[in-house]
């Protein structure tokens, strides 16, 4: 009989310390969750511009040689706005039938140009559209204007984000009467893209066309999970 009850003893002891100890484990392993969200606003100091020519001739040949007679000339001209070889780019080459109402014969083709131009002197951007034009573009598309450090500003915008988001953490904390410790995981969400404060205006005019660059933001928002005691 002895033996019996000393052999519950036992496992209820045992019981015991694995319930003390699971419940260490638990208190150990006690997390907050929270998200952050971090802005970084700059001055764009970067203008992407894309220029094309588009023609019509009766044949393909003529068609693509007028074309690029025309993109040599607006090249030219980039080149003459102190533009650098390196960033100007031929983006897109196109050749295209155009054919009766009937669709049975070929009437005409049509042939057109990209070049995007890419300049680190906002103040020049209006007098680069003008000579684009003057040089025979005939498609303006643009600017997207941004900052050339762009991975330095995604940068300040992370740790914007990080810094939010142990300030909600130490609210929560605060409120449940627990300690705030170390970070146990950050996981990045997203990138968003970037969004104009100001409108940029980029319009023909008989005065030099206007660009104003205004300011942009890069937002980033992670997740942090921070441990508690």
């Amino acid at each position: 009989m002895k033996t019996k009850i000393a052999g519950i003893l036992l496992a209820v002891t045992g019981l015991a310390a694995a319930a003390t100890a699971s419940g260490a484990g638990a208190a150990a392993g006690r997390t907050i969750t929270v998200q952050g969200t971090g802005i970084a606003t700059s001055v764009p100091n970067e203008a992407q511009f894309s220029f094309g020519v588009s023609v019509t001739t009766p044949s393909a040949k003529g068609a693509l040689s007028e074309s690029s007679r025309r993109m040599n000339a607006l090249i030219a001209a980039m080149k003459g706005q102190g533009v650098p070889a390196a960033d100007i780019q031929t983006s897109q080459i196109s050749l295209t039938p155009n054919t009766n109402q009937t669709g049975t014969k070929i009437v005409s083709f049509s042939a057109s140009e990209t070049l995007t131009v890419t300049t680190k002197a906002i103040a020049k951007a209006g007098s680069i559209v003008d000579a684009a034009v003057t040089a025979g573009a005939n498609t303006v598309d643009g600017p997207n204007l941004g900052p050339s450090s762009q991975q330095a500003l995604r940068g300040r915008a992370l740790a914007a984000a990080v810094a939010d988001a142990r300030t909600r953490a130490l609210a929560i904390a605060k409120a449940s009467h627990v300690r705030l410790g170390a970070v146990v995981t950050v996981t990045e969400n997203s990138s968003s893209p970037i969004p104009f404060q100001e409108s940029a205006k980029a319009a023909a005019a008989p005065a030099a066309t206007p660009v104003e660059p205004g300011t942009v933001q890069t937002e980033e928002d992670v997740t942090v999970t921070f441990a508690i005691g």
